[in-house]
């Protein structure tokens, strides 16, 4: 499943809330878990190559976002 950065945000926000709402430190530790996991996929995504487009071998890339819609 593929997560934009404002999906990682939002995650990321809600975790945070989860974890401060939380009174024992063994409630947290799941949260906290979730929240580590997330941002270590956050950081691998942000340092590979801009992969939504797609390649064509003739050096060309297409990107499929469709705005005809905001016209």
């Amino acid at each position: 499943m593929d997560f934009t950065s404002q999906d990682i945000a939002v995650i990321d926000q809600a975790l945070r809330i989860a974890m401060r709402s939380q009174t024992s430190e063994s409630k947290v530790h799941p949260f906290y878990e979730v929240l580590s996991k997330l941002q270590a996929k956050a950081d691998m995504a942000m340092s590979r190559p801009y992969a939504h487009a797609s390649s064509i071998p003739d050096g060309v890339r297409y990107d499929y976002d469709d705005s005809s819609d905001l016209l």
